[in-house]
């Protein structure tokens, strides 16, 4: 298969250097601040705004500190934002108009905020009104495969308010050199010619869920397929049964593929329901197959899980002999939101 062929941006590349990624977006922050007694200490919640590609930092940060996180994908701010919130606007392009929303309304508001991106308007208007703003350097790629340079960004500013500890900064960086492996790769590839021409369906832990959620975003956006995800052990108590006589009125059983994403270390009581509900998926006729989680740390867990559904959605592209990078029917909307 050759990869120049249909890979016209080079994806392949980004994705081979996506472990550097951390590095350039922790030193993008690292002098990143709000002025001092801005924010109260600790803050009553942080609220992270961001659309698709730039909201996944902040999924990723819900796994780490799930209580006081809230992710905000939508125009305006949510009812949890308040005098006491930190308001962390992302929109790696800076153009995104939901986030460009919430700016606005949080400095209306006056509430202590930060942004990160690459410029657009969030870097314009964060200039005009005195806003700490982290600027993502170029080379510009997709905001999906922006993810290590937002995240690394996002935690470095919440270190440098104090809120995580400088040693999570430094577990980002080791992150990066973990990633560096050719075994995702190859993994990927295998993959992706298993659940070549079927619908995708990925299963996780609870809390791993966001992954599940960006393995599913990272085969619309790069494979051009549906894809669908949940998590146990909430989906034994409704999905599970959607799999009887699946094959019946909706769709064969050999166009579905159930992937299994299984922390070994996870709770007991959730590999045996995994195991069970393989079982109970396979006798209906759908093929399931298990993936194990790989790293020791959560940070190590939550980015080979995600590399490898990178690489996953790449190969499946090429499998479909589609250009990975183009997200046409985006673009189409973003255009057709402009005339007016």
């Amino acid at each position: 298969m050759a990869i120049n062929t249909c890979d016209k941006s080079n994806m392949y590349n980004i994705i081979i250097n996506f472990p550097k990624q951390f590095r350039i977006g922790i030193a993008a922050a690292k002098n990143i601040s709000l002025k001092p007694g801005a924010l109260p200490f600790p803050p009553e919640n942080i609220i992270i705004c961001g659309m698709g590609g730039s909201a996944l930092p902040g999924d990723i940060l819900v796994t780490l500190r799930p209580l006081d996180v809230f992710i905000h994908k939508s125009y305006g701010l949510p009812p949890q934002a308040g005098n006491e919130s930190l308001i962390i606007c992302i929109s790696y392009s800076g153009n995104t108009e939901e986030t460009l929303s919430a700016f606005s309304e949080a400095l209306n508001k006056k509430l202590p905020m930060v942004a990160i991106s690459t410029g657009g308007k969030l870097e314009k208007l964060s200039k005009k009104y005195d806003v700490p703003f982290v600027k993502i350097p170029p080379p510009l790629i997709p905001p999906r495969l922006a993810l290590g340079e937002m995240f690394a960004a996002l935690v470095q500013i919440l270190a440098n308010q104090g809120i995580l500890s400088e040693e999570i900064v430094k577990e980002v960086l080791e992150t990066g050199t973990f990633l560096k492996s050719e075994k995702f790769e190859n993994q990927g590839k295998k993959i992706a010619k298993r659940i070549f021409q079927k619908i995708p369906v990925i299963y996780t832990p609870k809390q791993f869920r966001e992954i599940g959620l960006i393995w599913k975003n990272s085969l619309n956006e790069t494979a051009k397929i549906l894809a669908i995800t949940n998590y146990f052990p909430e989906l034994n108590h409704n999905e599970t049964v959607g799999f009887w006589r699946i094959n019946e009125m909706q769709v064969e059983n050999e166009k579905i593929s159930v992937l299994i994403l299984r922390d070994l270390k996870g709770h007991p009581r959730v590999l045996k329901q995994m195991e069970i509900t393989k079982d109970l998926i396979k006798k209906e006729g759908v093929e399931v197959e298990f993936i194990d989680i790989k790293g020791k740390t959560v940070l190590e867990k939550i980015f080979s899980s995600i590399i490898l559904g990178f690489w996953t959605s790449y190969w499946l592209a090429l499998e479909y002999k589609i250009d990975p990078t183009p997200i046409k029917a985006i673009e189409e909307l973003k255009r057709r939101l402009k005339e007016e």
